[in-house]
């Protein structure tokens, strides 16, 4: 299925700094909370994420991901997750998170 710019467009993407991560023992599936810094527009959001099998919490200070932060925030046990962090699955099925090549600022969006 074909879509439009018009569509992608909708879907606003950017790019965030986590600056602090915590661990998340109350979600079905091993996950971090974490604080991503989307610079001064968007500001800091939480999100929940199930990157465990393949990050140290420790590691993942100051790395910068892509997130959507236009969806709603979505409950998850007791936490409630404003922004969803994105990844791809690798060979068995555990998630390596999107980021950059090289620093940008906080809160740019992918185009």
């Amino acid at each position: 299925m074909s879509i439009s710019y018009d569509d992608f467009a909708k879907v606003d993407i950017r790019v965030g700094t986590i600056v602090e991560v915590e661990p998340f023992p109350q979600a079905r599936k091993p996950a971090f909370k974490l604080k991503v810094d989307f610079g001064p527009e968007i500001g800091v959001k939480r999100s929940s994420a199930q990157v465990v099998a393949n990050y140290k919490a420790e590691a993942l200070i100051g790395r910068q991901v892509a997130a959507v932060v236009n969806f709603p925030p979505k409950q998850i046990g007791p936490f409630m997750s404003e922004v969803l962090v994105l990844g791809f699955p690798d060979a068995q099925g555990q998630v390596v998170m999107v980021g950059v090549d090289l620093p940008v600022p906080n809160g740019g969006r992918l185009f």
